[in-house]
């Protein structure tokens, strides 16, 4: 049985991430690293969209970058310069690319193309079975989540951000590729909370993405009737679709990290690292990430790494609200962003935010379901 000084379960953005890290940092030269995953080559499978004040570390990737965001609806309709934030876009082709390559250079770091079964802890290490072997690590990383985790819990609530989106290209130039559409509530609600996310990255070209936030998927042809509809009023009839996306991201406060243990952590999505409030993953990883590989320098106990802020609180009443009341969603985004300054609002959704930041969001929003949410929290 092969043993390591860490196992990462998963190649996707997380794992990656920090195998990456990893490689980058002469701390773990000597140390063994494994990461197992079905697939190594994964190609243009996700976009990851994050907003930034500054460079940052991954600027020498992004496919396309914008200072102002298009946020929309029936009472509140405007283009919102952001700088100096920015709005930027990675497509993961690029981004497994980069990262595969320091990786790959790092002989201690391999990779095994596999599909694990099960993975258990003992006393003094993790054990991993996979279908063609088994492996034994002192720290294991997994971001394989599983949905019926939280699923099959009532105590707090459970929605999905799921979207299906095209890359279209039209002849004619009809996309203002300096503008990128962040939320546009115009489309039909239909009792849920339902934004069209456009990203245009030349006036022939853009991800136009249905989204919602709410508890049950659609089937696939309400999606793209809804895409269809949407570019249909934008007058955009003779357009090719370039590529498709889809995807559904859970947005739940669960407590992933009960999960956490002594040798085992789990990141990605399978730790919690999802912004529960937005769906958000990206920008939680990179910090995480970081913070992780700070952590493993000076601490062999995994279970001390998550720590609870006061924006744990924030989702759950939000989620609360959004969950019980998901045809509201977009009069609750309208009143945030028509109220609140949008620098604010990106500090608050980064958790970088201070009390008065705070109180100035929860302040923008209508008060009465969220005094309703809180009170039946406390009582």
């Amino acid at each position: 049985m092969a043993n390591y000084d860490y196992i990462i379960l998963g190649a996707g953005a997380s794992g990656l991430m920090l195998a990456y890290r990893m490689a980058s940092d002469a701390f773990f030269d000597d140390k063994s690293v494994l990461i197992i995953d079905k697939e190594k080559q994964k190609g243009n499978d996700r976009t990851w969209c994050f907003w930034e004040n500054s460079e940052g570390e991954w600027d020498d990737i992004l496919t396309k970058t914008w200072s102002k965001i298009y946020f929309g609806s029936k009472d509140y309709d405007e283009a919102i310069d952001i700088l100096p934030y920015q709005y930027k876009m990675i497509r993961s082709e690029h981004f497994y690319h980069k990262l595969w390559q320091s990786i790959d250079e790092n002989h201690n770091i391999k990779f095994l193309n596999d599909e694990v079964v099960n993975f258990t802890e003992s006393k003094d290490n993790v054990q991993v079975i996979t279908k063609n072997g088994n492996y034994t690590a002192s720290k294991l990383f997994n971001s394989i989540h599983k949905a019926n985790l939280y699923n099959s819990q009532k105590k707090y609530p459970v929605l999905q951000q799921h979207f299906v989106g095209w890359f279209v290209k039209t002849k004619e130039d009809f996309f203002d590729d300096s503008v990128a559409t962040f939320m546009d509530f115009t489309v039909p609600q239909n009792g849920n909370t339902r934004f069209m996310y456009v990203l245009p990255t030349d006036k022939k070209t853009a991800l136009v993405e249905y989204t919602l936030f709410s508890k049950d998927l659609l089937q696939l042809n309400e999606y793209e009737a809804a895409i269809t509809d949407y570019l249909a009023k934008k007058n955009i009839y003779d357009f090719e679709i370039v590529e498709k996306e889809k995807g559904s991201i859970p947005m739940t406060v669960f407590e992933f990290s009960k999960f956490n243990s002594k040798h085992i952590l789990n990141i990605g999505t399978a730790g919690g690292w999802t912004k529960a409030s937005t769906g958000y993953t990206f920008i939680n990883t990179t910090k995480k990430t970081k913070a992780l590989i700070t952590f493993l320098k000076s601490e062999r106990d995994l279970s001390k790494f998550h720590k609870q802020s006061k924006f744990w609180y924030y989702d759950l009443i939000f989620l609360d609200v959004l969950a019980n009341h998901n045809k509201e969603g977009a009069a609750l985004f309208t009143s945030m962003f028509k109220k609140a300054n949008i620098k604010t609002i990106f500090k608050f959704l980064d958790e970088e935010s201070n009390l008065l930041e705070d109180l100035k969001i929860i302040l923008s929003v209508p008060s009465k379901r969220f005094i309703q949410s809180l009170l039946k929290r406390l009582f």
